[in-house]
């Protein structure tokens, strides 16, 4: 039996100090401090074998984080695990007390390809840090090899053009891990956020609907729409690659900021459908009468092969399991919601018989978290302004 943890973790812009990221914003040195202070304090506390990064700049100043935290945990050691010359050494509890170090443990790092290195306009990218190392070379996912073209068409009948894009916002990172006598896809991604898209007309100095002082709620609305269309775009990139490792017969876990909660339909392209109970009372594809449906063999067929391509959330199995409702992962305007998740194959579902590993409990991180009108809110600039979350997983039997 192997025991491990894989998380997701949204930094929020982690760059190093002086360093111009979005326009006007930058660390000073004495805040670059704090925010590595504070990333090294969770890491520290998550102790987690992999961990899935989003909104990172830079590869060295991720590295920086990880060796404070490596220090910290060396120190931590030195004070609570005792040496083998104490008698009491054996104890279980000094397993549970004690930190393991990331010293030999790998790092992927995917930067942006929209990242021009220009201060002020500067494009985050993602990492996956492992302590198992990585089975073969890491793929990153984000400029396509040929444009993904969505048809459109009129209802009723029409041509209504199309929807394009040839990269993705931000890079998906996929790696193969070596877990027990398992090797796990692990995908990372930070999917297009909610906030407007508004294209600058040729020779203006910014979008006309950026000018708040001229409120425009119908082009706010359209650049709603625009960044949605780009969020479940990529999601079915995601998705594509999802179905591929599945097919081939590889466990899949999937860690990110989706940007959106379980339920919504970029999340749910991500995960694949959840099947009928029964397809048997359904109208056939190809019905000539009233009554052809499918048959009781082709149900079975339907829903297995649905069954088997399925993402199911990680917190979803620990509040099924627990009870328990209140899990978020952002709060802002008074809304506490879930938009990190940790997605996991069939291959540990409860409901499978013939899965690989279990997940025995779920870890959140939420309380620095405030809501932006609480007074505290500008820490969030040096925190995060997202939880971590934590799936603790079982491989094989005792």
């Amino acid at each position: 039996m192997t025991q491990f943890t894989i998380a997701s973790f949204n930094v929020k812009n982690l760059i190093g100090a002086d360093k111009e990221y979005y326009k006007f914003q930058s660390y000073t040195p004495e805040e670059h401090a704090w925010k590595v202070d504070w990333m090294a304090d969770q890491m520290l506390s998550m102790d987690a074998d992999i961990i899935g990064f989003q909104e990172i700049f830079e590869e060295d100043a991720l590295r920086t984080v990880i060796e404070e935290t490596d220090r910290r945990g060396a120190a931590l050691n030195a004070s609570v695990v005792p040496g083998k010359d104490k008698r009491y050494h054996r104890k279980a509890i000094f397993k549970k007390l004690g930190f393991a170090s990331y010293k030999d443990a790998a790092l992927a790092f995917a930067p942006n390809a929209n990242d021009t290195g220009l201060a002020g306009k500067r494009r985050p990218g993602v990492a996956i840090l492992s302590r198992f190392g990585f089975s073969e070379d890491p793929e990153i996912i984000q400029v396509l090899d040929e444009p993904l073209n969505i048809p459109l068409s009129e209802l009723g009948g029409g041509d209504a053009g199309h929807y394009s894009i040839s990269r993705l916002s931000r890079p998906i990172l996929k790696t193969r891990i070596p877990v027990g006598d398992q090797v796990i896809t692990v995908f990372t991604c930070h999917l297009k956020s909610k906030l407007g898209e508004f294209p600058t007309p040729e020779g203006a100095p910014y979008p006309p609907e950026a000018d708040l002082t001229n409120y425009d709620p119908v082009g706010r609305a359209l650049g709603a729409l625009r960044a949605a269309l780009r969020r479940m775009a990529e999601a079915w990139v995601l998705r594509s690659a999802v179905v591929a490792e599945l097919q081939a017969g590889h466990p899949v876990m999937v860690t990110g900021d989706f940007n959106d909660g379980e339920h919504a339909v970029s999340s749910e392209i991500i995960s694949g459908e959840v099947p009928f109970k029964n397809y048997a009372w359904m109208l056939r594809h190809d019905a000539e009468r009233s009554n052809d449906r499918y048959s009781d063999e082709e149900d079975a067929k339907i829903r297995k092969e649905m069954q088997a391509l399925h993402l199911t959330s990680a917190e979803k199995l620990f509040v099924r399991k627990s009870l328990r409702d209140m899990v978020y992962t952002t709060a802002f305007g008074g809304v506490h919601e879930s938009i990190d998740q940790i997605y996991l194959s069939r291959h540990f579902h409860p409901d499978n018989p013939k899965r690989i590993g279990d997940m025995e409990y779920f870890s959140v991180f939420n309380d620095h978290l405030t809501d932006g009108s609480h007074p505290e809110a500008p820490y969030n600039k040096l925190a995060s302004d997202h939880g971590q979350i934590i799936a603790h997983m079982r491989i094989g039997t005792e």
